[in-house]
């Protein structure tokens, strides 16, 4: 699936999800607001990201968190 403000770029720190290939993370976003930031917090932070950037990491991290690798049964 592909996310329009979310970037994987294994040149771009490390090939960490990043917002809109800035060198903000997905990760950063979801800690701050984990750790009770509110979105206007994180946009005062980084002012050169949008609202709608803190919607698409979260849309991100929700389908992350929902993919899994199902293993197959070797036949007997």
């Amino acid at each position: 699936m592909a996310y329009e403000r979310i970037t994987v770029d294994p040149a771009r720190m490390g090939g960490v999800p990043t917002i809109r290939d800035t060198r903000v993370t997905v990760g950063m976003v979801l800690g701050q607001l984990a750790a009770g930031r509110t979105v206007d917090d994180v946009l005062a932070d980084y002012p050169y990201l949008e609202r709608d950037d803190i919607w698409g990491a979260l849309e991100f991290a929700a389908a992350a968190v929902n993919e899994r690798e199902v293993p197959v049964a070797r036949p007997a």
